[in-house]
C-alpha cells in the first residue's frame, strides 16, 4: 500500500537545526497511550503539552507555546490543535501499519500541518544579502509542521512498510522499525518482547490438566 500520492511530500533534505527526529515524532503519537486496557491522554493541558515539547527538545522554552494560551479559551483552542493533529497523525500511521488507506479527514489534517512548513527566502543585510527563512502561522503551526514532516518523509521515501504497532496487546505502541531485517514486532524487546516470551514459556510449562482446570 502506497499513500505517497495522497499526502504532500516535504523536501528530501532538511538542514534546519530544529528538525524533529523521527523517533520523537512517533513518541508524540504515543502521547495517547494504552495503559491497563484503556487509552490515557498525556496532553491533558496546554502546560502539560508544552512541558512534553520541552522535555523532548521540540522547543527550547515552554513559554514559546504557553504564551499562546491566554486567555483560557485560547489555551483550550491551542491544545485542541495539538491533539487534533496528533490524532490525525496516529490515524495515518495506524492505517499505514495495517496496509490500509487512511481516512480522508486525517490526511487533510496532516496536510494542513505540512502546508505551514518553513520556506527559504533571500533577506537584505547590511553587507548585501543573506539566506533567511519564513514560516506561516504561529508557534504551534511550527511545532506541528516539524513533527509531521519526518513521518510524511518516510512515507514519501516508500518506507511505510516500516511503520509498526507493538504486538503486545497491552501496549500497542506505534513505532518505526529501523532494524536491518525490518521484522521487529515489539516496541522494545527488553520490555514487551521479553514479557511475550515469558508468557509463551509459562504456557508451554502448563500441563494439560492445569490448562483444563
Amino acid at each position: 500500500m502506497n499513500v505517497s500520492s495522497t499526502i504532500h511530500r516535504p523536501p528530501r533534505t532538511d538542514h534546519r537545526h530544529d528538525a524533529v527526529p523521527l523517533e520523537t515524532a512517533f513518541d508524540f503519537l504515543n502521547t495517547l497511550e494504552l495503559e491497563d486496557g484503556a487509552l490515557v491522554e498525556r496532553l491533558t493541558s496546554l502546560d502539560a503539552a508544552a512541558q512534553w515539547l520541552v522535555d523532548n527538545h521540540v522547543v527550547a522554552d515552554r513559554r514559546w507555546i504557553t504564551h499562546l494560551g491566554r486567555p483560557a479559551a485560547k489555551a483550550a483552542a491551542t491544545l485542541d490543535r495539538l491533539i487534533t493533529t496528533r490524532t490525525a497523525l496516529r490515524d495515518v500511521a495506524h492505517a499505514v501499519a495495517h496496509g490500509e488507506a487512511p481516512q480522508r479527514d486525517a490526511l487533510e489534517e496532516v496536510n494542513r500541518a505540512l502546508a505551514a512548513r518553513e520556506t527559504v527566502q533571500l533577506v537584505a543585510a547590511a553587507d548585501g544579502v543573506r539566506l533567511g527563512h519564513s514560516h506561516q502561522g504561529d508557534a504551534v503551526d511550527d511545532v506541528l509542521t516539524r513533527i509531521a514532516e519526518p513521518i510524511a518523509r518516510e512515507i514519501g521515501f516508500g518506507r511505510e512498510d516500516r511503520f509498526r504497532i507493538c504486538a503486545n496487546e497491552t501496549c500497542r505502541w506505534i513505532f518505526f522499525d529501523e532494524s536491518r531485517p525490518g521484522n521487529r514486532r515489539w516496541c522494545d524487546m527488553a520490555t514487551c518482547g521479553n514479557r511475550a516470551k515469558a508468557r509463551r514459556h509459562r504456557a508451554r510449562q502448563k500441563t494439560p490438566d492445569a490448562v483444563a482446570s
